[in-house]
């Protein structure tokens, strides 16, 4: 029978909020995405990102503060110190480059994405969309088109990289701290 005592420490809680973010950016970014990509027509596949990623990139924001908040310390062993629970215990000296390092990056390519680089590609894709009644041709069809277009997507395509790159950022920050994870289960 299992020890129900653990959830009262930050362990369990702990675990469950880095595998639902590793869950979460991996499913997103090498599952979800790429399968929505090819099985919607182009216009449902961008209305449907539209309202995922908000909420994507709220819960990559969210979820290294859950993390921070419940890292569970180790307690004082032969030959070892103790480092504290929380936030306290990831902003200890030995915890700067393991913990507190990928936790803020997580946290700032997320916030980047949610505050500045999202909203800015959703706005451009907006203005595209408008471009294309203007033109009369969709921003993806084969060339020539009008400079507004080819100036819009220019920027949706550094936006979207941009944004791309946040996101890798972020996973392989994700991954990263498992490893840190890994190493204190031994």
């Amino acid at each position: 029978m299992p020890d129900f005592s653990i959830l009262g420490s930050l362990a369990p809680y702990h675990i469950i909020s880095y595998g639902t973010l590793l869950g979460t950016e991996f499913f997103q970014s090498f599952i979800g995405g790429i399968v929505a990509y090819k099985a919607l027509p182009r216009a449902q596949f961008s209305s449907l990102q539209q309202a995922i990623f908000p909420i994507y990139f709220s819960l990559q924001t969210a979820l290294p503060v859950v993390l921070a908040l419940t890292y569970p310390g180790t307690h004082q062993t032969l030959g070892s110190s103790s480092i504290p629970s929380g936030l306290s215990g990831v902003l200890t000296e030995n915890n700067r480059v393991s913990v507190l390092l990928p936790l803020t990056t997580i946290f700032a390519t997320s916030l980047a994405n949610l505050l500045l680089v999202g909203p800015a590609t959703t706005r451009v894709m907006r203005e595209r969309k408008h471009q294309e009644t203007k033109d009369g041709k969709k921003s993806y069809d084969s060339p020539p088109h009008s400079k507004d277009m080819i100036k819009m997507n220019k920027a949706f395509g550094r936006l979207h990289g941009i944004s791309t790159l946040l996101n890798m950022a972020g996973y392989f920050a994700t991954v990263w701290y498992g490893v840190t994870l890994a190493e204190r289960l031994q």
